[in-house]
């Protein structure tokens, strides 16, 4: 089987072969906790779950690894030099306002003026959106998720290599700057080489400070700040890491080689920030690459726009899950299924009629998995890639991730009366461990029916319907329907009883 992937830094679809055999070390950026993470972040960090769980799939060790960035990333990061104010600093004076407005919860965040109060709380909402929607690493958390506060000392110890290698300087105003000039690949990732780059393209410069550095795309590495709000002593003063050098450090010293297989992030990132981690990385190891493979999310839109706070379409995972897109709560099966629907490399356009669909094509494979195990009296046979359907499924993904292909080989099949259930139920089974939204234990707080094992009061109710209705005390069964119905479920009434379903969005 070749997989093929399209990698950012060729600008061309290649077969995919990892450095060392059937092990694929693969790092994604992360969140930088000054706030919930939104439906776009998410797009790219479910996108680096899908790679992981399809690589997984077809039989290799992915060591994935994930960074939490709480502090060194600033509020101009279009730039490469950044500029502005820290976002966990920023998030300060947020976060006083939200306090006293209710958008955080009494106790949630005791001293607002502590941003590593501020990044737990935000690194909890991260994680607890993160395995609502099945991510992996958010499961292995800590172990493959690091804090940038927490690997300070590594990210000193690369600048220190920098500097010894020629690669890195000491400004005239005390920051540890990056020289691009001494790394001749610079730009080669985005297309911004130096010779494209203005004046002023580095972020902080002026007519005062373009004179303390050699070039004007120079980028900061280590800042001496006392003033900062989070500050640690090294040979260049007490202060803080540039946003850049955190992912060189953490990717590097986490797997421990000089190149990686895979690196994964939203397309916004291309530059400066994976621009810049490869000629820190290189720098610091004289390796020829930092990642074997860069492979990066397009943007999502909001019913065809731009998602942005100013518009009212900006939304967080809980925006989501709590009904704010569909006026009525959205499982996160949903909203996973919806993320992932598209290829990765086109922009997403996010609707509340998308998410009807996805809701539908979610329920579906549900069904037919509680179909299967029905059937099958649970039972679950062992099946290889070769079947038909997950041979079809796995070979659309080996194109590039091919989602669009990968489904359609799977949602017709899930219409159809399997003729060995058990077979069927090993097929899901393996295709499930990509899609991670048709589970056996389905959420039953989200989708919960009078004939399965969810909600014990629902069931009664609808038991109450099915008696009142053989009483014919039809005003009775009407109410009963109706407060069913204003919770928020579908109810069914037929010959064989009684069903309410709450709908998955």
């Amino acid at each position: 089987m070749t997989i093929r992937f399209y990698n950012t830094l060729t600008s061309q679809v290649e077969e995919f072969q990892p450095i060392d055999d059937r092990t694929v070390r693969m790092y994604s950026c992360g969140p930088t906790v000054y706030d919930f993470a939104h439906i776009g972040n998410f797009r790219s960090f479910l996108f680096a779950d899908l790679i992981r769980r399809f690589l997984e799939l077809v039989g290799y060790d992915v060591q994935h690894v994930m960074n939490i960035t709480d502090v060194g990333h600033m509020t101009d990061d279009a730039v490469a030099d950044g500029g502005g104010e820290d976002k966990m600093q920023a998030a300060t004076i947020r976060i006083k306002e939200d306090k006293k407005s209710g958008k955080v919860p009494e106790g949630a965040i005791e001293n607002p003026d502590d941003p590593y109060q501020i990044a737990k709380y935000y690194t909890d909402a991260f994680l607890e959106d993160a395995r609502q929607l099945g991510m992996k690493v958010a499961f292995e958390y800590p172990d493959q998720i690091l804090h940038a506060t927490e690997q300070i000392d590594v990210m000193q110890a690369m600048i220190s290599k920098l500097i010894d290698r020629g690669h890195a300087y000491v400004g005239a105003d005390g920051v540890v700057y990056y020289s691009v000039e001494s790394f001749p690949n610079y730009g080669r990732l985005s297309g911004n080489t130096l010779d494209h780059l203005q004046s002023g393209a580095g972020g902080r410069v002026s007519d005062e400070n373009q004179a303390v550095k050699k070039h004007p795309a120079d980028f900061m590495l280590w800042k001496a700040d006392e003033s900062h709000i989070m500050k640690w002593d090294s040979p260049w003063g007490k202060g803080y890491p540039g946003w850049h050098i955190e992912c060189s450090a953490m990717a590097l010293g986490k797997f421990g080689v000089d190149t990686i297989d895979i690196h994964t992030g939203g397309e916004d990132l291309i530059f400066p920030h994976h621009e810049c981690e490869i000629a820190q990385s290189c720098g610091s190891t004289g390796a020829d690459s930092f990642a074997r493979f860069w492979m990066h999310a397009r943007f999502l839109l909001v019913e065809g726009e731009k998602m942005s706070k100013s518009k009212g379409n900006f939304y967080t995972v809980r925006d989501v899950l709590e009904g704010k897109v569909t006026n009525r709560p959205v499982h996160p099966a949903v909203l996973r299924y919806e993320l992932l629907k598209s290829h990765y490399r086109a922009n997403m356009n996010f609707t509340a009629k998308g998410l009807h669909d996805s809701a539908g094509a979610v329920k579906r494979l549900q069904d037919f998995r509680a179909k299967c195990e029905a059937a099958s009296g649970g039972e679950v046979a062992e099946v290889g890639n070769s079947h038909p359907v997950l041979k079809e499924f796995i070979d659309a993904l080996s194109d590039d991730l091919n989602m669009s292909g990968a489904l359609a080989a799977v949602l017709p099949w899930a219409n159809e009366s399997p003729s060995d259930p058990a077979e069927a139920l090993g097929v899901l089974s393996e295709i499930n461990t990509v899609l991670a939204v048709a589970p056996i234990n389905f959420d039953d707080d989200a989708s919960s029916t009078s004939g399965g094992n969810g909600d014990s009061d629902v069931a009664a109710i609808c038991r109450q319907i099915d008696e009142a209705r053989a009483a014919k005390d039809f005003a009775t069964s009407d109410k009963l329907r109706d407060q069913l119905v204003a919770a928020g479920y579908d109810v069914q009434i037929g010959r064989e009883g009684t069903t309410a379903e709450r709908p998955l969005a």
